[in-house]
């Protein structure tokens, strides 16, 4: 790698999700929710714009009309400091370089140049994590310092998840195909996971650095992991087929996963408490009246096989745990959890914008908004 700094500027920054938007109906080059999935990023083939999720409302765009094309841009949660990125067929910047750019003084401030080009970047207030092909690097956000490097295997989706919260956690492919790589650095600890015996598709992190959710190529299972001890704690089932994962959510409470796939459909599933976690077990004993019930009922609203009591002598798949909730979007569509209780919000590659209401009771998902959030040729 090559550091290159233009100016001594600090900034604060964060982390997010993100697609590579392959329909190009809309003029997308990428989408991505910032950390609390309060807004969302897009790239463009003129520039960049930023919108507010909920309710839906452009909060500011740039664009170089000719020379503009963005092909990453990542927020750190709703600050003027933004990590942009080149692509589409007219680049505003090389895809080898991450420009740091303040949107106060409406120029990139900094930049980070490597020799292949960048896969991903993930923002925290102090780290910048930028990932190449087989190769990620963690940055002093303050001083643009190299802090750490990790190897990985092939990873040409930049598959890489960086939590929120006041503890540091970094997921990111292992050196084998189907293996994580968990580095929990404000414990000084690193643990490997043994998630799907194919390549990985898909990988996220609780906001708090808890969790690790993971999808492999295949697409019918997701796997739920104990980021402190790299232990299993869910195997749920999207379904049989093959398909292509594009996101995974964890809402802001740890009980619910939101999936989406290729398939267009996106699916709930609830989770139960850590196990191991002494302390929020004993929480969630307080917040239920001293009853074990709310952890139970997170146990069973996700569905299963009638024949899964017999899971021990019939094949895996009677023993699988279905969705509790699923509902239709478009194919190629970044899911989370909105501000509201129940709430999932969705934006599609075609450049709609979707709010459903969830009814954990009773498993139903109602769609409350539909809107576009780009700009069309004919709405001027």
């Amino acid at each position: 790698y090559q550091r290159r700094v233009r100016d001594t500027a600090t900034a604060a920054t964060m982390n997010v999700a993100a697609l590579n938007a392959k329909n190009k109906t809309a003029g997308l080059n990428y989408m991505s929710f910032n950390q609390d999935h309060g807004c969302f990023s897009c790239g463009t083939q003129d520039g960049f714009f930023i919108c507010n999720s909920d309710p839906l409302k452009e909060r500011f765009r740039r664009e170089w009309e000719g020379s503009g094309g963005i092909g990453i841009v990542e927020m750190l949660f709703r600050c003027n400091i933004l990590a942009l990125v080149g692509g589409g067929a007219s680049a505003k910047y090389a895809p080898n370089k991450v420009m740091i750019w303040d949107d106060y003084q409406n120029k990139a401030i900094a930049e980070l140049e490597f020799r292949t080009d960048v896969k991903a970047v993930r923002l925290r207030r102090d780290r910048i994590v930028v990932v190449l092909v087989n190769k990620v690097y963690v940055y002093n956000f303050a001083d643009l310092q190299l802090l750490f490097q990790l190897d990985t295997c092939a990873n040409p989706k930049g598959l890489c998840a960086l939590s929120a919260g006041a503890q540091m956690v970094l997921a990111v492919p292992g050196t084998k195909p189907g293996t994580v790589k968990v580095e929990l650095y404000s414990a000084k600890a690193s643990t490997p996971i043994e998630a799907h015996e194919s390549s990985l598709a898909c990988l996220a992190l609780s906001s708090d650095g808890s969790l690790l959710a993971t999808a492999s190529e295949k697409g019918t299972l997701v796997r739920v992991w104990n980021c402190a001890t790299g232990q299993q704690i869910k195997e749920l089932r999207r379904g049989t087929a093959t398909v292509l994962i594009h996101s995974l959510a964890f809402s802001p409470q740890n009980n619910m996963l939101c999936v989406s796939s290729d398939k267009g459909t996106a699916h709930i599933f609830t989770l139960p408490p850590i196990a191991n976690d002494g302390e929020k077990k004993e929480a969630d004993l307080e917040s239920s009246g001293g009853s074990t019930a709310a952890s139970d009922d997170a146990e069973t609203r996700n569905k299963s096989s009638s024949l899964s009591f017999m899971k021990d002598v019939l094949p895996r798949y009677f023993s699988s745990e279905w969705s509790m909730s699923h509902f239709a979007i478009p194919p190629h569509t970044l899911c989370a959890f909105g501000p509201e209780p129940g709430s999932i919000i969705a934006i599609s590659a075609d450049g709609m914008f979707y709010k459903f209401a969830l009814d954990e009771q009773s498993g139903s998902a109602r769609r409350v908004v539909c809107e576009s959030f780009v700009k069309r040729p004919d709405a001027e």
